[in-house]
């Protein structure tokens, strides 16, 4: 069938409506929804439908009729059918086009929010980016590593990856190697690199971590580790985990260190095997200078702050910072980043928020008081950074609760965000800037820091 790609959503689809004359259309209403991957809009296609539900139909594009004029060649032969890249077949200045109409789209239909402000786009050198990448491992019937294939859990065997560093390419390759070389073990399922840099940018230093099957054999994991920490001097070291069985990650093996030092221009941070940290290379100073710079005041509340990339920047300018994190394995690196004015407490956003802190844990540097996990005084800056489910109902209320006279909102998801956005709007809050971060160039992936004051 011919069909007119109207507009790409998030999630890397295009959009068009079955045609009216479809046969498979015919008893179920006209018009229906249809998603096609690796298309541009206002492109006109030949598709195949590849599922049809009563609500909506997904559909594979067999030929590009009328190609849109962004349509570009993409470089990485595995385009299309990896699941990792969306947009390579779209120019790069088109993709930032993409994804910031995708923005204010999110933020129109789901917080009705018409921006008065434009949104600021901020572009990354577009290939060789992350500094973190998780490969499938395979050992039978031959040794492979890869991505899932898209849309799939079965594994695309790959030995390059374009958007990632020029390091972890030559950590894949030491893979690889080791693989081909029958020195790969049963049992290891995935190999993450995550490669550290100098202040200057420069690769210094890879971490690896392998997860590992229930059944995998301490002695073997340790033997493969340690000879693949000594094919290639830049791994600094391996941590290897069990699969997490009732939630909980056990650690299995260590071979040389099991943290890496990764150096900005504002500070250096310890990020430990298992910390979050932020994955494009080329962009973490400038998302930390849109987050913290020109902000100054007494009190600082930074949520899901993870090791402390934001929480150390804003303690140069404010005179205490309190910083909330729940994981274990980054509270630790946190505490440790944290200069004397700060404190880390170990808790969820909602138990430090409501009062809920049962197992919630301060830690403190310099004179803070010990017994208080939070300040009597509202805070002038709130700093939040959560995952892609976002905030919640009950956090974004209770921030709005808590009065402070700026919130600044890192999101990874512009759904999520837009949702979170109408409690802070009915709680007085507007939105003074908005920034689109491309922290993930070729993918569908945005970053947006939403500046809201009241």
């Amino acid at each position: 069938m011919l069909l007119n790609i109207e507009k790409l959503i998030y999630g890397g689809d295009g959009l068009a409506r079955l045609p009216a004359e479809s046969t498979t259309n015919k008893d179920r209403g006209r018009g229906k929804a249809v998603f096609v991957p690796f298309v541009l809009a206002a492109e006109k296609i030949e598709a195949a439908l590849t599922e049809e539900k009563p609500g909506f139909a997904r559909a594979q594009a067999t030929t590009i009729l009328e190609p849109s004029p962004h349509r570009t060649p993409p470089p990485c032969p595995h385009f299309t059918r990896c699941g990792g890249c969306h947009y390579q077949h779209a120019t790069y200045g088109h993709q930032l086009e993409i994804k910031k109409e995708i923005l204010r789209e999110n933020l129109r239909r789901i917080a009705k929010l018409e921006l008065e402000c434009e949104i600021q786009l901020h572009p990354s050198p577009p290939w060789n980016y992350r500094n973190r990448s998780r490969l499938q491992v395979r050992t039978r019937p031959e040794f492979a590593a890869g991505y899932f294939k898209f849309a799939s859990h079965e594994l695309l065997p790959v030995e390059d990856c374009p958007i990632s560093s020029p390091l972890i390419n030559r950590g894949i390759a030491a893979l690889w190697q080791a693989g081909r070389a029958g020195k790969a073990v049963e049992g290891v399922r995935e190999v993450e690199f995550f490669a550290a840099a100098d202040s200057n940018g420069n690769e210094t230093k890879l971490l690896l971590e392998f997860l590992c099957a229930p059944e995998a054999r301490r002695a073997v994991v340790r033997a493969w580790a340690e000879e693949l920490c000594a094919s290639m001097p830049e791994i600094a070291g391996i941590a290897a985990f069990r699969e997490p069985q009732k939630g909980v990650q056990e650690p299995l093996v260590t071979v040389g260190a099991s943290e890496l030092t990764y150096e900005t221009k504002t500070a250096a941070y310890r990020v430990s095997a298992g910390a979050f940290f932020q994955t494009n290379r080329f962009l973490t100073d400038e998302l930390v200078d849109i987050v913290t710079q020109g902000r100054s005041g007494d009190l600082a509340l930074d949520l899901y702050a993870g090791v402390g990339l934001f929480s150390t920047a804003l303690a140069c300018n404010f005179r205490h910072t309190v910083s909330v994190e729940s994981s274990q394995t980054a509270v630790a690196d946190l505490q440790y980043n944290l200069p004397v004015n700060g404190r880390a407490v170990q808790a969820t956003a909602e138990q430090y928020l409501t009062g809920e802190r049962g197992n919630a844990k301060g830690s403190v540097k310099g004179n803070v008081a010990k017994d208080s996990l939070s300040f009597p005084q509202t805070p002038d800056l709130i700093v939040v950074d959560p995952p892609r489910s976002g905030l919640g109902d009950s956090v974004s209320r209770s921030l709005g609760a808590l009065g402070a006279p700026r919130i600044t909102y890192v999101s990874c998801d512009p759904a999520t965000l837009a949702r979170d956005l109408v409690p802070l709007q009915a709680a007085g809050y507007r939105v003074e800037e908005i920034h689109l971060v491309d922290l993930f160039p070729q993918t569908y992936h945005l970053e947006t820091v939403v500046q809201l004051v009241r």
